[in-house]
């Protein structure tokens, strides 16, 4: 029998409990969010005179947690409004709700006999066949069961979700002996399917995976790390996105974690004694870290632990590092290293590591040191944390944001190679690598396969027939490229246009590239994707083209170039074949208009998208004024102007709105509901977008006909100066934002015309043009692109 998730209940409405309700909210889940009743009144409950026994009191302790949950930054929910799904109560009064949920999920405090004590509640009330798993880091999930009923094991198991439930996507499912294995089965597709999530099979063991790697990986750094002479700032600047790491890094990571978290774990495996000679001694802390520990400099949540905020002489606040042999903060400057410049020309991280080791000041010292410990240390987790290598590469990229598993970029430096760094560092390798020829290979599907252990050959990795990697693709499945983009032949009569250049910015390189496939589509296939698997679809024009021509004042060209962008967007919109665009990330200005552009979209739910071009003086000039106008057109009351979205959109453009989810694009208009859908695991998406074209193509395609649009004119046209004047005179925006304000409204209403008159889409892109054309000449404008390209941002506001 097919099982389904309608409801869930979380027992524990802490950071975790809370991020993992505000998660099956955003799928759609009904959650039941429940914690203790609290134990004393606070000062505000007995001013209004209430008692231990009012609900408001005795739900106080979840009540608060979900409205923290509403309000979180970066936020927990894809729209505020998913809050509505979740409700609260607490232990003593609604734990016999339990009793009509399908799953229920325990995160409640770090203590093996409080947990068990709750699941001898839940027994009481649970329905046989109901899920139950508990979100526990730490706790041997064999030792939970112990005394529960047959039909409690056998839907038993850890499901543990890393923080930000939201944002980290790693999903580690650890059955017990009990556990049936259908229902493993279950919580590995589901997670994948509806959560979202890289489901990763762990093994009972200390840490399990993520942790049990990172938290090695991060200890050996601080052992080295004075020894090698580096400080903190140092130290993040060569463990971050230059090693396709997140920004945090090392310690800026422990400070958002809490050190108390890192400590715990480090403690947790040294106390199991699971761990070999060679590598014991690595979860022993050191002597600066106990010294922290009792400070309690804990990080973000004590307000300081390897950075500390402070004011300097001039009154300005000032991040310093701790100085690890004098304890105390300092203004560490900026790190540099030589080894770094080598690798400026390098795009990916993956491609970095063979110049980084062989860096000859402290930079490739730390590097040869780190990787070599790691290399030896997930040689030796392979079959004791889990019977697969590639398992431990999917859980430190879905938990910890790297880039690249550790298997992964020993691949990278060569397997030989690996084996010396770790000698040199200290350490020996498990047998078994010294005979493996590299740990993963792509087959002529262009499915990733890798090394088994245990059979000594080469096995596919289970559930790629959901996924279409592109890197897998390239070699066998490219039909053309230039320096800014490819077409792939996905299969099934699709092809994928996929936009490779620097940021993924759209230049004069990427829209030829997305014109011949668009001829390519139409004469030899049957549907075009647009999708890449970047770190973000796209960012938007390429500034740096636009400044070059506005300054030399080259204004055919620039027209050119405009109307050719123009062009290629209603090329997406108005081509013989359906056209699906598979957006994910920042996906700003022209990646926006391009999205607004095609037949379906199939968004990424972690989709950050709008149209930004007033950040840098201009207006949306590839179509984007003109689609809000098009679209806000449909909604027109019949004579009553004040009833519509119109000024709802040209605020959104206006104030370069980006929605923080692809459920809020449909909100702001971006995306449609009658035909955009949204995929919450972006693994799936170019998948997902090639099947939906396949559908559209199999269900009879037509090429659309241009549409007519009805613009409002002057009338319109002054409601919008009047309120831009306002504006001005409030002190809300400068001159110039009114300038560019008022030539946004000009195009939405379809310029000075006297009466509502109805227009094609060609006229208002002609206005579109024109408006963009005059606000390129403004020196403002001129002087934002410049700072935009200085700092090295995205195109936003």
């Amino acid at each position: 029998m097919k099982r389904r998730i309608k409801h869930v209940t979380v027992l524990g409405s802490g950071i975790m409990g809370s991020g993992i309700a505000a998660h099956f909210a955003n799928i759609g889940v009904e959650v039941l969010l429940l914690d203790i009743v609290p134990f004393e009144l606070t000062e505000a409950e007995q001013k209004k005179g209430l008692t231990k026994e009012d609900k408001a009191v005795r739900n106080r302790i979840a009540t608060e947690s979900l409205a923290k949950l509403v309000k979180a930054s970066p936020a927990l929910l894809y729209k505020k409004e998913f809050a509505e799904r979740i409700s609260v109560g607490n232990f003593d009064d609604d734990l016999q709700k339990i009793k009509n949920t399908d799953w229920i999920i325990e995160v409640v405090v770090e203590r093996l006999d409080i947990k068990k004590s709750v699941y001898e509640k839940i027994e009481q009330f649970r329905k046989p066949g109901t899920l139950v798993s508990s979100n526990t880091s730490g706790i041997p999930i064999n030792m939970l069961v112990e005394g529960r009923s047959d039909d409690f094991k056998k839907y038993f198991a850890g499901t543990h979700f890393f923080n930000p439930v939201r944002y980290l996507p790693l999903l580690e499912i650890i059955p017990t002996n009990d556990t049936d294995a259908e229902i493993v089965k279950f919580y590995m597709e589901y997670g994948a399917k509806f959560l979202g999530k890289t489901t990763v099979l762990a093994k009972d063991t200390p840490a399990f995976i993520a942790n049990r790697i990172g938290v090695f990986s991060m200890m050996n750094l601080l052992h080295n790390v004075k020894s090698i002479g580096l400080n903190v700032t140092e130290v993040d600047k060569l463990t971050g996105p230059v090693i396709g790491r997140p920004k945090s890094a090392t310690f800026r990571t422990a400070d958002v974690v809490g050190l108390d978290t890192l400590v715990h774990v480090a403690n947790g495996v040294h106390a199991s004694g699971v761990e070999d000679e060679q590598f014991k001694g690595t979860f022993v802390l050191p002597d600066y870290i106990n010294m922290m520990m009792e400070n309690k400099w804990l990080g973000s949540k004590t307000e300081q632990g390897f950075y500390k905020k402070v004011k300097n002489a001039d009154g300005k606040s000032e991040i310093h590092g701790l100085n690890l042999d004098s304890s105390q903060y300092e203004n560490q400057g900026k790190a540099n290293f030589a080894t770094l410049e080598l690798t400026k020309n390098i795009d990916k991280p993956i491609d970095r590591f063979k110049v980084l080791i062989g860096g000859k000041d402290k930079a490739g010292e730390l590097y040869r040191k780190s990787l070599g410990a790691l290399f030896a240390y997930v040689s030796h987790k392979i079959p004791e944390i889990s019977d697969e290598l590639y398992k431990v590469d999917d859980a430190m990229k879905a938990g910890f944001g790297w880039e690249n598993g550790p298997f992964e970029i020993w691949d990278a430096v060569g397997i030989q190679k690996g084996i010396e760094l770790a000698t040199e560092a200290g350490f020996t390798v498990s047998e078994w690598v010294k005979s493996v020829e590299s740990f993963y290979k792509v087959n002529e599907e262009g499915q990733s396969i890798f090394f088994d252990k245990n059979s000594g050959n080469y096995n596919n990795i289970p559930g790629q027939e959901a996924f279409i990697i592109l890197d897998n693709i390239r070699k066998n499945k490219t039909l053309w490229s230039n320096s800014g983009s490819a077409i792939q032949d996905l299969g099934d009569g699709i092809i994928n246009f996929e936009i490779r250049s620097k940021m993924n910015s759209l230049g004069g390189e990427v829209l030829d590239g997305l014109n011949r496939a668009i001829d390519l589509a139409e004469k030899e296939y049957d549907g075009l994707v647009i999708g890449n698997q970047g770190a973000n679809f796209s960012v938007g024009a390429n500034l740096a083209m636009i400044l070059m021509m506005a300054i030399e004042q080259d204004w055919d060209d620039l027209n050119m170039a405009i109307a050719y962008f123009q062009k290629s967007m209603m090329r997406v919109r108005y081509s013989s074949v359906p056209v699906v665009v598979a957006p994910h990330g920042l996906t700003l200005g022209g990646g926006c208009e391009m999205t607004m552009h095609a037949d379906k979209v199939v968004a990424a739910a972690e989709t950050y998208i709008g149209l930004v071009e007033t950040g840098v003086g201009v207006i949306p000039g590839g179509g984007g004024t003109k689609e809000f106008a098009l679209r806000t057109s449909k909604e027109f009351a019949a004579d009553d102007v004040k009833n519509n979205r119109m000024r709802e959109a040209f605020m959104n453009i206006a104030m370069g709105k980006v929605a923080t989810s692809a459920h809020e694009a449909y909100d702001m208009g971006i995306l449609e509901n009658h035909k955009d859908i949204v995929v919450v695991n972006k693994n799936r998406q170019i998948a997902e977008a090639k099947k939906v074209a396949k559908l559209m193509a199999e269900q009879g395609y037509t090429q659309p006909i241009q549409q007519k649009v009805k613009v409002l004119g002057q009338g319109a046209l002054g409601m919008f100066y009047v309120g831009t004047d306002q504006m001005v005179t409030g002190n809300f925006i400068s001159e110039h934002d009114k300038k560019i304000a008022d030539k946004l409204a000009y195009v939405m209403v379809g310029g000075n015309l006297s009466e509502p008159t109805v227009v094609t889409e060609q006229y208002l892109l002609n206005l579109e043009r024109e408006a963009f054309l005059q606000l390129c000449g403004e020196r403002k404008t001129l002087e934002r692109i410049q700072f935009m390209l200085q700092k090295g941002k995205p195109l936003r506001n």
